[in-house]
């Protein structure tokens, strides 16, 4: 999901699916930019088979088909991912951009990967995140790589102002995983600092959590 982009509200009683349906028919471009901290993450790896949790825009699986990852997008929203496929063929990276809808409280995609991205994978409706994400893990090849980038503060083009928003440190993240640690190992996890860029063009320091865990482990 685009950090960058500020999310309308949910109304009463709507279904997610719905709700991005209605968010992703504004979107106006696609494949725009990567996250940095996925690009930071995965530009010095060996391209192997990548995963895009809420894909959204697109900006991260388009970057890693570029870098030659085998990139699988999902999203709840069909727009979204019909958007994310029509953008990799005009660029010349359908043979290395696979798009699926899902909605992650009920279905994952069935392959094993060598990189889960899960960027700002956050929802203004009820979501099992950590389930997900769990599965997200056992979804890793062995020496593979699931990225969590969650937000550490609240930017003034955030959809969410509430000042007692508690933003999970990436060490209670790895703890509501709970993942065996003689399988998965935590690699990172900290709290970086970072100049961002709003839907505006307004600047501002914001924290990202990041919390970096690989499959040592076997199927």
């Amino acid at each position: 999901m685009d950090s960058t982009r500020s999310r309308p509200d949910a109304a009463a009683g709507e279904e997610p699916e719905v709700f991005w349906e209605r968010h992703y028919r504004t979107q106006r471009t696609w494949g725009a930019r990567a996250n940095p901290l996925l690009a930071e993450t995965a530009a010095p790896l060996d391209p192997g088979a990548a995963l895009d949790l809420g894909c959204g825009a697109g900006g991260d699986a388009i970057w890693l088909a570029q870098q030659g990852w085998q990139v699988t997008a999902v999203d709840i929203s069909t727009t979204a991912v019909e958007g994310v496929r029509e953008r990799a063929r005009e660029l010349g990276l359908a043979d290395r951009t696979t798009t699926e809808q899902h909605d992650l409280a009920r279905s994952f995609p069935a392959d094993k990967f060598d990189l889960v991205s899960a960027q700002y994978f956050h929802t203004p409706f009820a979501l099992p995140r950590s389930r997900v994400l769990r599965t997200a893990a056992r979804a890793l090849r062995p020496g593979g790589l699931l990225l969590i980038v969650d937000h550490g503060s609240t930017a003034p083009w955030s959809w969410n102002q509430d000042p007692d928003t508690h933003y999970a440190t990436p060490t209670e993240t790895a703890a509501e995983l709970d993942l065996d640690p003689a399988r998965w190992s935590v690699l990172r996890a900290d709290m970086p600092h970072r100049q961002a860029t709003g839907p505006a063009g307004e600047t501002a320091t914001v924290i990202d959590n990041v919390l970096l865990v690989q499959f040592t482990g076997t199927d």
